[in-house]
């Protein structure tokens, strides 16, 4: 925002995180390069660190890369800690991750896939705050039994792991449980944002809208997917992680066909096998995604995004939209302190 500019007005997640614009760039694999985050945080919202992606992808030892984005800009960043049961080994890596975001001074982070618990007790003895990610009331309450602060309500429109409820579905089933609760999936575009919060929401989380950024990582082919799509092309597949993922419908997800094969689908469900299978899936997916989002030849279309294609027609900078975003909550210059 220019100088000049009325700032938006605070909510509960603005005083949570430390930012001036309640804007969300979320953990991407393999997106969240640290140009994106730190352009974010540096214009007023918070980008977060996606722990994996910063390190399998854009190659930094984990400290050097929050170091990194350190020397890009000192405003808040949080980070993603994706806390599904895995290996011990996976497990004891994302411990570590976490104790060294805490000593680089990171206070914010996002939690998914799993029971916050040990996040929670780790995070508040430092001071700071954990929002968990859930897609109905259910997680939201195992989320709050847990200690978290906050909730990053995932919606249908989300791309990625998206949720099967409306916005306002999810708004008017979590609104009673006392916790700021941010937006995420279906929001493209100001005027989209601050609807989100006129209903009720303490912030929006955007991960599409970001890929489609200057300073994003991801390739010119998959930024122009972006633009180029319209809601309709968005497609859930069971074939990346076992579970549906939100991805643009290309002639490589029609060639592969959407749902997983039918001794999948039984070993996904298996009380002793399901954990096995997904972690078959993340490790293929990890390897596929990341060769997609970053082939400049666009041969590999394999690419996830979220029904805010519908209101992205342009590459842009990342700050560029966060102003834009924040002007659209201004307060009137008369009512601005």
């Amino acid at each position: 925002m220019s100088a000049t500019a009325p700032p938006p007005p605070a909510t509960a997640f603005t005083r949570h995180a430390g930012v001036t614009v309640p804007l969300i760039c979320g953990a991407m694999y393999p997106c969240s390069n640290p140009e994106l985050v730190a352009a974010v945080s540096a214009a007023g919202g918070l980008g977060v660190v996606q722990p994996i992606s910063l390190t399998y992808v854009h190659g930094y030892e984990f400290r050097a890369g929050l170091r990194r984005i350190r020397e890009l800009t000192t405003r808040p960043i949080g980070m993603n800690a994706l806390i599904e049961q895995s290996s011990k080994s996976y497990r004891r890596r994302m411990e570590r991750w976490v104790d060294i975001a805490l000593e680089e001074g990171v206070r914010f982070f996002v939690t998914s896939l799993g029971k916050p618990h040990w996040v929670v007790e780790r995070v508040h003895a430092a001071g700071g705050v954990v929002y968990h990610d859930v897609t109905e009331r259910r997680w939201a309450l195992k989320g709050l039994e847990a200690g978290v602060d906050g909730l990053i309500a995932v919606n249908a429109d989300a791309g990625g792991h998206a949720g099967t409820r409306s916005a306002a579905a999810l708004l008017e089933e979590l609104g009673d449980l006392g916790v700021p609760l941010i937006c995420a999936g279906g929001i493209g575009t100001a005027r989209e944002f601050a609807a989100a919060l006129a209903a009720g929401y303490a912030g929006a989380q955007l991960g599409t809208r970001f890929i489609a950024t200057e300073e994003c990582s991801a390739a010119p082919p998959y930024k122009a997917a972006i633009v180029r799509a319209r809601a309709e092309d968005i497609v859930l597949s069971e074939r990346i992680t076992g579970v549906p993922v939100a991805v643009i419908r290309t002639p490589y997800i029609e060639r592969m066909g959407l749902t997983a094969g039918p001794l999948a689908r039984r070993l996904l469900r298996g009380r002793r096998t399901k954990h096995l299978m997904r972690t078959v899936y993340a490790l293929r997916s990890l390897w596929q995604l990341k060769r997609a989002a970053l082939d400049a030849r666009g041969t590999r279309d394999y690419w996830q995004a979220g029904r805010s294609v519908a209101g992205i027609d342009a590459v842009e900078p990342a700050g560029a939209i966060v102003r834009r975003f924040a002007a659209a909550i201004a307060r009137p210059a008369a009512e601005a302190p």
